[in-house]
């Protein structure tokens, strides 16, 4: 294997550099979607020996996965949970989207959150650290459709809080600290002008590096960067942030953002950025934001390093170590390998950033993203060739051939994750590949096509791919996590936070909430507060007039684990699901005269059919 793998990496060597330049990886890769495996040799199939042995995706009944699965929607604007190595999927989260299972975005509380936006982009998922590794407590995903960042509480695996990050677009890579709950990084992708910048005029145009509080989910800074940021990680200690860094031509169309041989990643000194900012040293604010921001543009500034890597670098990732960041360049067939430790160095000027890089292994065409094991060894996603690609960091930094085998994925592979690779906690045994096209993979479903998940077992010495299934698009990036490490409640604790609204109501009209079915009027406002308990509403009947404004509170009393309930009521655009012991409201105007049924749309009980009530407008 080893000698095919030699054999195999001078082949691409040879054919890319033989003519194929980086326009031309562009049109192989995007205008006509096919591999170039057929020009470019892999590296061979493992045998019958090797696919026997290893890791099963077999998981029987009653049992429960290994891990859990944090995929990312993509378009849908949701986060999907699933169980691994099964690949059932388990839960979808909605976060920037309307969901009618479990009320997000019809309830009060939802509403508030999204503001009257009901779409979103999700692409980057990372969980909340303590000490390097998962602590359980937040997940935060992105949305690069309105440069949001959004936080679910992995308590209940519910969105908690949505912000809008100012002075952005594209809010694309985010990551949080790894040392401790502290900062949420996020790359802005899109260049944009601001305080008054000319927005014909592309050299006034501005990207920015944002931190936001993860705990008030308020943002702290942001700091102005040369060229358009993609994705985004932070080392082991709190030391930094960085960023992948496009278009160091600051163009605004193709052809302009191609004429440079190289781009950047981009690593923030946080410790310079919070000192300065804290002192106001050096800040100023945008527009009608207060927030502070430092202009990391100059030359040798102390608060942004610019490192040179192949051109259009897409995925940064930090390995387990904690010593090197790999980034990978689209247009290039290598990745790059940073030692974090010299970084500090280059910020002090005793050494050129360039020479922050210590390896730059040709691991295939078109590398874009890059997991780790427990052994030293990388895993790279390759998109135009459709393989995944296992390297060795150390005999990538001694010089030698590090590629330990390609293994063939279908088809366009765009993000790669492995079990606990994001953490010091490794282990080495899976790695998720999730591609782009089907193609003929699945029963046609049309023009739009399913997309292709494969998991592949990563435990022995060969590359195996376990499981290959369809994927309603677009899952665009994922975490494998130890199911240990993960321990959402239940049932609802009546007395959370998120319940605030309603007790304060309670508390108003002087309602035990949870506890007593009462109607309030006061003019044109009517208040219901209405339990359910399976199979019955509260109120078998609730009356209104044209024009009335209807709050209904409904707790759901049942206190057995798993007995969910909703309230969806005919006509009106209102459905909600009612989690044991949760209480939810809902406000919407009775506009229309009539009777109009409500009815529970959870399954319940045996006489579930029979759990509504009447809603009678005059």
């Amino acid at each position: 294997m080893a000698k095919d793998s030699e054999n195999n990496t001078k082949e691409e060597s040879q054919s890319v550099k033989g003519g194929i330049n980086r326009r031309q990886l562009l049109q192989m890769g995007v205008a006509t979607g096919v591999s170039a495996a057929a020009a470019i040799a892999v590296g061979k199939a493992p045998s019958a020996e090797a696919a026997e042995q290893g890791n099963s995706v077999h998981v029987g009944p009653g049992e429960l996965d290994e891990y859990y699965g944090f995929w990312s929607g993509g378009q849908s604007g949701e986060v999907r949970l699933l169980g691994l190595p099964s690949m059932r999927e388990l839960k979808r989260i909605p976060v920037f989207n309307r969901d009618c299972t479990y009320g997000h975005g019809f309830t009060n509380y939802t509403k508030d959150l999204l503001k009257g936006k009901i779409s979103g982009d999700t692409h980057h998922l990372h969980l909340s650290y303590k000490d390097g590794t998962y602590d359980g407590k937040y997940g935060f995903v992105n949305d690069k459709a309105q440069a949001r960042l959004a936080r679910i509480r992995l308590d209940y695996m519910e969105c908690d809080k949505i912000i809008e990050i100012p002075n952005c677009q594209g809010t694309h890579g985010i990551f949080p600290s790894r040392h401790k709950i502290d900062g949420v990084y996020c790359n802005a992708e899109f260049r944009i002008p601001v305080d008054g910048a000319d927005p014909e005029d592309p050299t006034q145009y501005t990207c920015l590096h944002t931190c936001v509080d993860a705990e008030s989910m308020e943002v702290r800074w942001q700091v102005k960067v040369n060229g358009n940021l993609d994705l985004c990680a932070t080392d082991y200690q709190g030391r930094y942030s960085m960023a992948c860094c496009y278009n160091s031509e600051g163009g605004v169309i193709l052809s302009e953002m191609m004429a440079n041989d190289r781009d950047w990643l981009a690593v923030f000194n946080l410790e310079a950025i919070e000192k300065d900012v804290k002192a106001g040293k050096g800040t100023t604010t945008i527009g009608d934001s207060k927030v502070p921001v430092i202009d990391g543009t100059a030359e040798g500034n102390p608060y942004v390093l610019y490192i040179p890597v192949p051109k259009s670098p897409h995925g940064v990732n930090v390995d387990p170590t904690g010593k090197y960041a790999v980034c990978s360049g689209k247009l290039s067939p290598t990745c790059t390998v940073v030692e974090l430790d010299k970084v500090a160095d280059a910020f002090a000027g005793k050494i050129k950033p360039r020479d922050c890089v210590v390896a730059e292994p040709e691991v295939g065409v078109g590398p874009l993203h890059t997991a780790f094991d427990d052994k030293g060894n990388a895993y790279t996603s390759i998109f135009i060739d459709s393989v995944v690609t296992k390297w060795n960091i150390a005999k990538a930094i001694k010089g030698e051939n590090p590629v330990i085998q390609k293994l063939d994925v279908h088809y366009q592979v765009g993000h790669i994750n492995a079990s606990m690779s994001e953490t010091k906690d490794a282990d080495g045994k899976w790695v998720i590949s999730l591609n782009k096209f089907s193609k003929d993979r699945f029963l046609p479903t049309g023009p739009f096509h399913p997309e292709n998940e494969q998991l592949i077992d990563i435990s022995g010495d060969v590359m195996v791919n376990r499981h290959d299934g369809s994927a309603h698009p677009e899952p665009h990036d994922a975490l494998i996590v130890k199911r240990e490490l993960i321990r959402p409640n239940k049932i609802w604790d009546p007395a959370d936070r998120k319940f605030e609204f309603e007790r304060k109501l309670a508390a108003k009209h002087g309602v035990n909430l949870g506890k007593e079915n009462k109607i309030f009027r006061e003019g044109n406002k009517v208040t219901v507060f209405m339990t359910s308990m399976a199979p019955a509403f509260g109120f078998p009947r609730i009356d209104a007039k044209v024009g009335d404004e209807v709050t209904i509170v409904i707790t759901n009393i049942d206190m057995v684990e798993d007995l969910c309930h909703g309230f969806c009521l005919s006509h009106h655009d209102l459905n909600v699901g009612i989690a044991p012991q949760e209480t939810v409201s809902v406000t919407f105007t009775a506009d229309q005269k009539g009777l109009f049924w409500y009815y529970c749309p959870w399954f319940c009980h045996a006489l579930h059919l029979e759990m509504r009530g009447r809603f009678i407008v005059t």
